[in-house]
């Protein structure tokens, strides 16, 4: 643990974007990078306390995607996986483009399958916590998401949400859905998270980028095509973690089975008392577990 140092909020100009984020440096000089993605609706702030677990091992980068947090939407207005993915590359060469260590979150772990695939010259390892990629079967705390994703019926239907229902009262229900124990949110993290949502509710372009990041994601989960997320899997050669929560209500922890099916060097992990946010709910558990797999691997710094 590194001690009082805590992540910092930072704003990178790129070309398409501008790309808000928490940054928290080595310990010491010549740490290799870690960068975070978190799931849809989330923001940089749910990597924190895996940040600072980390913080003896890693500078860390977490983002908050375009449409989500601080940052805007991109210039391009491409929300889908790979446009996303194509942000964090952009984001990652503006670092200096050495490769760094990739951690995606539900739809950031979509968003980072895509960035492993697309670019392997950028990824020094990949680590999937709950990952959003296709199911055989939907989950029932999920089964509304297409209906919110049909056009002309999701806008208002989060406007609604939004405009209706208190920012505190959003937070709960993201903590009951995400967590196995809703009881280990600290309260300084809550606060913080009914603040960023509160913060949002202003932005015009706030529903519109959820329902677009949402539409693109789903595209991928009926694509039947080479680009097909399973199938990028199988193009992936660095190292690979996949950490499950046996209670996750909305990723079921059997598909980690398809993990070492497809990734060619993989390590999967099931965590069984732990919902859909493992690094939020268990982040010393996560450092360990990344220590003792890809970290064990990766000792000599990067740059």
């Amino acid at each position: 643990m590194s001690g009082a140092r805590r992540p910092e909020r930072t704003e990178v100009w790129l070309p398409n974007a501008l790309v808000a984020a928490r940054h928290l440096p080595g310990a010491q000089p010549d740490l290799p990078r870690a960068v975070y993605l978190h799931g849809l609706g989330g923001s940089s702030l749910n990597w924190y306390d895996l940040m600072v677990a980390l913080g003896d091992h890693v500078e860390s980068w977490a983002l908050d995607l375009g449409g989500f947090g601080d940052s805007p939407p991109p210039r391009d207005g491409d929300l889908s996986p790979a446009g996303h993915a194509r942000s964090v590359a952009a984001f990652i060469e503006h670092l200096g483009g050495e490769p760094v260590h990739v951690f995606g979150n539900s739809m950031g772990g979509a968003i980072a399958l895509q960035l492993a695939a697309r670019r392997p010259d950028l990824v020094r390892s990949l680590t999937l916590i709950s990952p959003a990629l296709p199911a055989l079967r939907p989950r029932r705390s999920t089964i509304h998401l297409p209906v919110i994703a049909i056009p002309g019926v999701g806008e208002p239907l989060v406007r609604k949400y939004t405009t209706e229902v208190s920012a505190q009262v959003r937070v709960q229900a993201m903590i009951e859905a995400c967590f196995a124990d809703p009881t280990r949110v600290t309260q300084e993290r809550r606060v913080a998270a009914i603040d960023e949502t509160a913060g949002r509710d202003h932005l015009t372009y706030g529903a519109d980028a959820m329902l677009r990041s949402l539409r693109g994601l789903l595209r991928t989960f009926l694509d039947v095509g080479p680009q097909r997320p399973w199938r990028l899997a199988e193009q992936v050669a660095c190292p690979t973690l996949a950490i499950y929560g046996r209670k996750d209500q909305l990723v079921d922890a059997k598909a980690a089975h398809r993990i070492t099916k497809h990734f060619h060097d993989a390590t999967v992990v099931v965590l069984a008392d732990c919902g859909h946010v493992a690094q939020m709910e268990h982040p010393d558990e996560v450092a360990a577990t990344w220590l003792a797999t890809i970290g064990a691997r990766m000792d000599a710094p990067v740059r």
